[in-house]
């Protein structure tokens, strides 16, 4: 499924405009970013942020983790998660 990228929480979660059964949450499978308070965490947002948002990305759900899907996720035939780890 398709969705545009409405806001980018932190360096592994962002909100998109139409939600996906019940949230518009989605956490990027495979990857995690440290925490925003932790060393590192400010600029891995930064970089999430200038990849996805107001972008249209393509989202494969694998699951659900604290009220947010979990999915691969992938920007024009990318996975995301991968170019976080550049």
């Amino acid at each position: 499924m398709r969705r545009t990228v409405k806001k980018v929480i932190d360096g592994d979660t962002f909100e998109v405009k139409v939600k996906i059964q019940d949230t518009n949450f989605v956490r990027i499978a495979n990857f995690s970013a440290p925490e925003l308070n932790q060393f590192g965490g400010q600029s891995a947002k930064r970089k999430l942020k200038r990849l996805i948002e107001g972008k249209v990305v393509t989202l494969v759900p694998k699951g659900r983790s604290y009220g947010r899907i979990v999915a691969d996720v992938r920007l024009n035939g990318k996975k995301v998660s991968n170019l976080m780890k550049q």
